[in-house]
């Protein structure tokens, strides 16, 4: 269970990095808001923690929770999960990105209009719902930062990412907080597309909605297993196609370092570099409360990595883009610029439908 709401503010000064941390309080409450979770799993072996932790954050919010996994493994979450928490199938939405229909599907369902979007690896606390329901008093859409509750090595290897990311301007989580009234009014966001987080954030900002960057809402999230980790390397790697000029930039990084190769000072150079790069991450916004100053040293290892990934995306590409589902998903995101001509065009059919029609002539039907 949490601490107790006066005593948070001194487990936040005694916290160990890398487990779960308590925030400080922000004024206001949850009224208002609801929790959505797309799901689709095809094994329940995280079921029981996760049913543990809904349970909790059902007596916080109201809690829908949109299952896509196959009938057997749906009837097993519903005898698992609280009766309190809202329990559905997907609503029709087109594209081939499942996760896109689920969210949908909770906001349409919602009659709260402050909405949390988490993936089933999120862990929030109480403090932190309130806190982003709250930043949506100032903003449409919240993107908050993630952090891993435990640290084996591939935790630690993603880590060095979300350092490097919060230093540049900030990470993706993967729990966001949106009004979903301007989500509606957009018309909802494209389902075709691979980073799904990007594309709802742009939809909103396109739409004439602020978007709040807030990295100092540190929110717990359960570290992926080896496998799904290796899995998603390239398949990450192929999101900076929404995203070209870090594309172009991380392109550049295999040639550089072929050509360092050759001049070990100018590596090590390098590396410092990227360390201090992810060190003001980690010192942003009181991240240093959970990331250990150790995880600094893997950002050159992601950095590594993501050098080598990047050009397997280009390959992937070229192929027709990610397999996703049966499918493929060739478009990672779209820019700003063709949502916003998205949004104009389909508000100048609204007009055309509810102007009025040519007058008919006299005695006509």
């Amino acid at each position: 269970m949490n601490a107790a709401p006066g005593r948070r503010a001194e487990a936040t000064a005694e916290a160990t990095p890398g487990r779960p941390v308590p925030d400080p309080p922000v004024p206001g409450s949850l009224a208002d808001a609801r929790y959505v979770l797309p799901l689709k799993w095809t094994d329940d072996a995280e079921l029981a923690g996760l049913a543990r932790y809904l349970a909790e954050v059902a007596t916080w919010l109201p809690v829908t929770v949109v299952d896509g996994s196959a009938e057997e493994l749906f009837a097993a979450h519903r005898r698992a999960l609280p009766e309190s928490v809202e329990h559905v199938r997907p609503e029709p939405w087109p594209g081939a990105n499942g996760k896109v229909a689920g969210v949908m599907t909770g906001v349409r369902r919602a009659g709260e209009e402050r909405i949390v979007v988490a993936d089933d690896d999120v862990r929030h606390t109480r403090a932190t719902l309130a806190r982003i329901v709250g930043l949506l008093e100032q903003a449409e859409v919240v993107r908050p930062q993630n952090y891993y509750l435990h640290l084996p090595w591939q935790a630690r290897w993603d880590t060095g990412r979300a350092l490097i990311n919060r230093a540049l301007g900030g990470d993706w989580p993967g729990t966001l907080g949106v009004r979903r009234s301007i989500l509606l009014t957009a018309g909802g966001y494209d389902g075709d597309v691979l980073f799904e987080n990007l594309e709802l954030v742009r939809t909103v900002r396109a739409a004439g909605g602020r978007e709040k960057v807030a990295l100092d809402v540190l929110v717990g999230r359960v570290p992926p297993t080896v496998s799904h980790f290796l899995g998603q390397r390239v398949r990450q790697a192929y999101d900076d196609f929404a995203q070209p000029h870090r594309l172009l930039a991380e392109l550049s990084l295999l040639p550089l370092m072929c050509w360092a190769a050759r001049h070990p000072v100018g590596l090590a150079v390098g590396a410092l570099a990227v360390c201090g790069v992810a060190e003001i991450g980690r010192r942003r916004a009181g991240g240093a409360r959970v990331f250990p100053a150790d995880t600094v040293l893997w950002a050159p290892v992601w950095v590594l990595e993501r050098s080598v990934c990047v050009w397997a995306a280009v390959a992937v590409r070229a192929r027709g883009g990610v397999s996703y589902a049966g499918a493929r998903l060739r478009t990672a995101g779209h820019s700003r610029a063709v949502l916003r001509r998205r949004l104009r065009h389909r508000s100048r059919e609204s007009l055309l439908l509810l102007a009025p029609g040519p007058r008919q002539g006299r005695g006509q039907r």
